[in-house]
């Protein structure tokens, strides 16, 4: 299995700090993550409900996304969109960490992703302290990238945040469905709280900290396990521990059968995913916005969970699972 999101996922979480002196190192990042290259796309498809009338005829368009399954597809269902109204379609998808597929899009190396509103509004964009409203933390992200010659499409309902996570037998035996069922089972019941955890959530200030502060938690150190993020839905899945910190949108949550638990107080940043286009591309082919538009507004985090396992579990290829969704869909044909 492959499992490469919990890894890109803490680069992208990165600092502000860290995120400007990676840009330090944007030249070697176009140079050497594939954004000098690229493969065309060369999908047969048509329009469906996306495309009609091939408003992209004879445009020529780059897609862009960053290495992780989740943007792997993202960025294939992106540029199929385009195919199907007309355009040719470079493909650049799979650009190592945050940075590069970034300034790809804001140079006008390539001309869209999908990239997430909380990692703009934090890592991007320079703040500590996250809009607990999605649409308002799209807007504010929105409206200060625009001097960056990026514009944000409206955003999907696929956020993929962090979250805790239990097995059916502990959801039965704790009986907790959210975080202030946990918050009041800790009370109740100090030991029954044991967590499985990554190194950079137990030290983030929107990790585990801002988790115990929203929810007034006091967790005893003793029952926090750090681990590689990979081994902690195992470790969930085994009730190894009563609750694994998980990512939202991750595969293995359906295929592991984990329940999440619901951020019931919006202790964690929002994370949805939205197109990025390159603003002159926009003004060009203003028809991109409408060709999105339906696809992004069907993305949630249960569609992002069966997609992302069919890569991650199953071991199909991103491409091809993100074609078929989007024929299923009937956003393109044949």
């Amino acid at each position: 299995m492959r499992y490469a999101m919990p890894y890109v996922r803490r680069f992208r979480r990165t600092t502000l700090t860290a995120a400007l002196a990676g840009a330090l190192l944007v030249p070697s990042l176009l140079a050497g993550c594939g954004l000098t290259s690229g493969s065309p796309m060369v999908d047969d498809v048509e329009p469906g409900i996306v495309g009609k009338g091939k408003p992209l005829e004879g445009a020529k368009l780059t897609v862009t996304s960053k290495e992780f399954t989740e943007q792997l597809i993202l960025g294939a269902i992106m540029g199929i969109a385009f195919e199907a109204a007309g355009a040719d379609v470079l493909d650049r998808t799979g650009i190592q960490g945050s940075i590069g597929a970034r300034e790809a899009v804001k140079g006008g190396d390539a001309d869209g992703m999908y990239e997430y509103t909380g990692t703009a509004w934090i890592t991007y964009q320079g703040n500590s302290k996250p809009v607990p409203d999605p649409q308002e933390q799209w807007k504010v992200v929105r409206d200060a990238d625009r001097k960056n010659g990026l514009d944000w499409l409206p955003p999907s309902e696929l956020n993929n945040t962090y979250a805790l996570a239990m097995n059916p037998a502990n959801v039965k035996k704790l009986k907790t469905k959210n975080l202030s069922d946990v918050a009041a089972l800790l009370k109740r019941d100090p030991g029954a709280v044991t967590l499985c955890v990554e190194s950079e959530f137990n030290n983030r200030a929107d990790g585990l900290a801002g988790m115990k502060k929203t929810y007034g938690m006091n967790i005893p150190a003793g029952n926090i396990t750090q681990m590689d993020a990979g081994i902690i839905y195992t470790q969930a899945a085994k009730g190894s521990c009563a609750y694994g910190e998980v990512y939202t949108t991750d595969g293995r949550i359906q295929a592991m059968d984990l329940t999440v638990m619901e951020d019931d107080k919006k202790a964690f940043p929002n994370y949805n995913a939205a197109p990025s286009i390159n603003s002159k591309a926009l003004k060009k082919y203003p028809a991109i916005a409408e060709i999105l538009a339906p696809i992004t507004a069907k993305l949630d985090n249960t569609i992002a969970q069966q997609l992302n396992a069919k890569v991650d579990v199953d071991g199909e290829d991103p491409h091809k699972v993100a074609l078929d969704w989007m024929l299923d869909e009937g956003f393109v044909t044949e």
